[in-house]
């Protein structure tokens, strides 16, 4: 057993790539902006919660049978979690070659996933649309995150 768990935590120069990664200072602010979508999912959970005491809507039930208001709050919530990997993913690793690029699509991101849910709360479903917007910034984390791609694969 001692000699499989030291062939996996010793390198061998021969099979794997050894680098040193340098950030570029403007990297905090894609930093600053994956904290501020985290506090963006505590704020959405909470208000889920809220609605959850206030309609007595225990867990396990996920959306409610008859409270269409609380099912847009859940909805909103849910449909940010579906995409946040795919966000955080972006934001990552597009802000490597593109920090304030990436950092502002994401801020216009989660800005628009607040009004999403805004809308959403409004119990009109139609009213999320306000925070379409959302997807300028995932649009753009995307063509930041393929440009780095295509840039490592040198094919630019």
């Amino acid at each position: 057993m001692t000699g499989i768990i030291s062939r996996l935590f010793t390198p061998t120069y021969g099979t794997h790539i050894m680098a040193n990664v340098h950030f570029q200072s403007d990297y905090g602010y894609v930093i600053l902006v994956g904290i501020g979508s985290a506090f963006m999912l505590v704020w959405k959970s909470l208000q889920v919660g809220k609605m959850r005491r206030k309609f007595k809507i225990n867990y396990p039930i996920m959306y409610s049978a008859d409270n269409e208001l609380f099912n847009c709050y859940q909805r909103a919530h849910q449909n940010t979690l579906e995409v946040y990997p795919q966000f955080l993913f972006m934001l990552l690793v597009g802000g490597i070659q593109y920090p304030l690029l990436s950092a502002t699509a994401g801020a216009v991101w989660i800005a628009g996933r607040i009004a999403y849910a805004k809308g959403y709360y409004t119990g009109d479903p139609q009213k999320r649309m306000q925070g379409g917007f959302n997807y300028i910034g995932l649009i753009t984390l995307l063509g930041t995150t393929s440009a780095f791609a295509f840039r490592l694969l040198n094919w630019v």
